[in-house]
């Protein structure tokens, strides 16, 4: 098959890594694969320039831009598309307006999260315009999907589930040798324990909860030090916070990373403090690096993470919660690499790049799965 994925870009997060990992799968496999980026390539596009898959930018300016429109007509003309795969309303929208006339055989879209947008009204009218237009939408778990139909935005008929899935076999499981090397280069005492977190430093995320929720803990545990992995608009509000909250670096706020595939296994628990989220890929990889977790229960966080099976479900914008499964866990080493190991064992069965891949080869060939699959 000719498949062309559309994005908003190729910068680093959730959405962008699942969709280079799923094109050089679909590529390995013997289809044919192309990246179209609505606005500017991105921070990653290179991976796939390595790979000969070709990534062309429509370079969209703010407001309505007919030069990128047409840019991207003929990006999804020249070869001719045989599947048009978006990810997200605005991708959507504009993929959908852009090829029309052009007799793509099926038109699938991705909601990558749970829609938690606070100005949306306009983007979600037009993305429900374009989905006349589209085959399926692919929810990445189920509780996207029953909230996207309730909320009238996607048909019953055309919504799926389509969990992200990960290459579970580039994670490294979380041992003593591997904590001990990340607190050489992070120059910590051996005897640190580190809780973790992957994400975009926004009000989505809710680091700031995660923070005054390590202030707790840090009454409680010994030698704790939290690791905030990411960038965004309110780093200088978290550091702000972290330093007034709890002068003397115990808060370390490493940046967007490269690297985070070699930071997770050293590890001791994994944290989650998101208002909102689909399906995260950030606790798919904590899975994979066989860490404990504890998690906000909103979204599909609950599809991942299971109660006392591998990690804790708190309530949002909890701090007292937070804390006290946060604690709970490290003051339980046996039980929490007990929870990690399970957590390993469910990635590799269900939450695998190969079984997300083969669910959208159906999607692509009209053959659905039942909705809640």
């Amino acid at each position: 098959m000719n498949i062309v994925h559309v994005v908003e870009n190729l910068n680093r997060g959730g959405l962008e890594r699942m969709v280079i990992d799923l094109v050089t799968m679909q590529q390995r496999q013997g289809h044919r694969c192309r990246v179209v980026c609505l606005f500017e390539a991105g921070a990653l596009a290179h991976e796939l320039d390595a790979q000969g898959i070709p990534v062309h930018a429509c370079g969209k300016r703010r407001g309505p831009d007919l030069r990128a429109l047409l840019r991207l007509r003929r990006a999804l003309a020249t070869p001719a598309t045989e599947v048009l795969h978006t990810h997200n309303a605005v991708a959507h929208y504009h993929a959908v307006w852009a090829s029309t006339g052009l007799g793509i055989g099926r038109v699938v879209n991705t909601r990558h999260g749970m829609g938690a947008n606070r100005n949306s009204r306009r983007r979600e009218g037009l993305y429900r315009r374009a989905l006349a237009r589209t085959d399926a939408v692919a929810l990445v778990c189920a509780a996207a999907r029953v909230d996207a139909v309730r909320r009238g935005i996607v048909p019953p008929g055309k919504a799926c589930v389509v969990p992200n899935g990960i290459r579970v076999d580039q994670f490294l499981s979380a041992s003593p040798d591997h904590r001990a090397r990340l607190r050489e280069r992070l120059a910590l005492p051996p005897q640190a324990r580190l809780i973790g977190s992957v994400g975009r430093l926004n009000w989505t995320k809710d680091q700031a909860n995660l923070i005054r929720a390590f202030a707790v803990v840090r009454q409680r545990v010994a030698d704790v030090v939290l690791l905030l992995i990411g960038d965004g608009e309110l780093r200088v509000e978290l550091e702000q916070l972290a330093a007034a909250t709890m002068p003397g670096g115990s808060v370390r706020f490493l940046g967007d990373r490269s690297d985070v595939r070699e930071l997770l296994p050293g590890l001791d628990l994994f944290a989650l403090s998101s208002l909102s989220e689909g399906y995260s890929m950030a606790l798919l990889e904590a899975c994979a690096s066989a860490l404990p977790i504890v998690a906000t229960a909103v979204g599909g966080n609950g599809e991942i993470v299971r109660e006392g099976v591998n990690g804790k479900l708190v309530p949002a914008a909890d701090a007292e919660a937070l804390a006290a499964a946060m604690i709970a866990l490290l003051e339980a080493p046996a039980t929490a690499q007990e929870l990690g190991a399970h957590g390993r064992a469910w990635v590799e069965a269900e939450g695998s790049l190969e079984r997300m891949a083969a669910r959208y080869e159906s999607l692509y060939r009209g053959e659905r799965e039942p909705a809640g699959a």
